[in-house]
């Protein structure tokens, strides 16, 4: 039988947290913004640059969208009231049970939106380059790549994102030895920026007629993509530039030309790769800028030692550098390391179900962050 007074000052701990929430997300705020840019959007001529009508609509249809979230959250939080109102009065447990539903219902919406509010990196809402590199295990550790591959791209395809592959390297035996693949849509640098680190699995070897327990490793890089002109200076000399013929996914013609490139950065190691064009200039530009953001962005930390946090590689692509484990044998569970957040579905996760470990990241990283401001 569902405790309805329970259910009831369960619902009104949320009725301070609710309004806190329109402030943070600086509804008003974003009201206002939605009525200036409709009124430019009457004026004339303002179809006429349809780069800056394109960009306009965009942050319309984002600005929006957060204000829905929330007005939906509200109605469900009334809604659920009045179910706990009706329930009581005729005392019935259909009722109660419907209750039940929109109360977890409105905390699992509430605590989404409430997460997003720790979206406020500099980059957080842009698109992401993620780059997944084989690691320690040989074939066990391309097949995992393409694992995890999967897993990003299904997370994307469920969050509405799109996703444009850059570089794809296939394994010598099996999986993929790396691939490097750029997510399109709001906030997608900003949850995966939690995904950067080596991933570890566990599992029985299906390359192993022994069938032993293997470990695999791979490491995750993750890079805002900056689509505004870096004013980064790369001297000549200081870059190596290799051309190479391209593999995986491409077509027939991909494969045909040496249109691949890989560009070294000599004096700090990074390595930028792109083989998505089937013209070796293009190619070249995509590279050129991915390497500028990194340098842009390792410019910006000021710290020579956050090298690892910027390129993304790891100092040991091994065992004890893990940032999360996924076992599979001989028991169920992946675990994140820095948060401490489990599942023991490993098969939803490994199907793009990632929000938990994403959100609980975000609230670590902003605990950790308020601790060091009150040091």
């Amino acid at each position: 039988m569902i405790e309805l007074e329970q259910l009831k000052y369960t619902l009104n701990s949320f009725r301070e947290p609710l309004e806190d929430l329109s402030g943070s997300l600086a509804l008003d705020a974003k009201r206002e913004r939605i009525d200036q840019l409709e009124q430019s959007m009457e004026a004339p001529g303002f179809w006429d640059n349809v780069e800056e009508s394109q960009k306009v609509m965009k942050e319309v249809k984002s600005l929006k969208k957060v204000v829905e979230e929330y007005e939906e959250l509200k109605t469900k939080f009334e809604d659920a009231e009045t179910l706990i109102d009706m329930a009581e009065e005729e005392e019935d447990q259909e009722l109660a049970a419907e209750a039940q539903d929109t109360v977890d219902s409105f905390q699992e919406e509430y605590e989404k939106l409430r997460i997003s509010t720790l979206l406020t990196g500099e980059y957080d809402r842009n698109n992401a380059i993620l780059t997944l590199h084989a690691g320690a295990g040989g074939t066990e550790s391309c097949d995992w790549v393409s694992m995890l591959y999967r897993m990003y791209t299904r997370w994307a395809g469920k969050k509405g994102y799109e996703t444009e592959v850059l570089d794809y390297l296939d394994g010598e035996e099996a999986g993929i030895k790396s691939v490097t693949v750029k997510i399109k849509g709001e906030n997608a640098f900003g949850y995966l920026r939690s995904e950067r680190g080596v991933h570890r699995l566990v599992r029985i070897s299906p390359f192993n007629a022994a069938g032993k327990r293997q470990t695999s490793f791979a490491s995750c890089d993750v890079m805002p993509e900056i689509e505004e002109d870096l004013e980064v200076e790369i001297a000549d000399e200081d870059i190596r530039v290799d051309t190479y013929r391209a593999s995986g996914a491409g077509g027939q013609h991909i494969n045909k030309t040496d249109s691949a490139i890989r560009i070294t950065h000599i004096p700090t190691g990074i390595v930028v790769q792109c083989q998505n064009e089937r013209s070796q200039h293009k190619n070249k530009d995509q590279a050129m800028k991915m390497l500028k953001t990194k340098l842009f962005l390792l410019k910006e930390q000021q710290h020579l030692e956050k090298l690892s946090d910027i390129r993304g590689d790891v100092s040991d692509n091994g065992w004890g550098s893990q940032i999360r484990s996924y076992v599979l044998q001989p028991y169920t569970m992946v675990k994140d390391h820095r948060t401490n957040e489990e599942s023991g579905n490993p098969s939803a996760v490994l199907d793009g179900d990632l929000d938990p470990f994403m959100n609980a990241y975000l609230a670590w990283e902003n605990q950790q962050n308020q601790q060091k401001e009150g040091e």
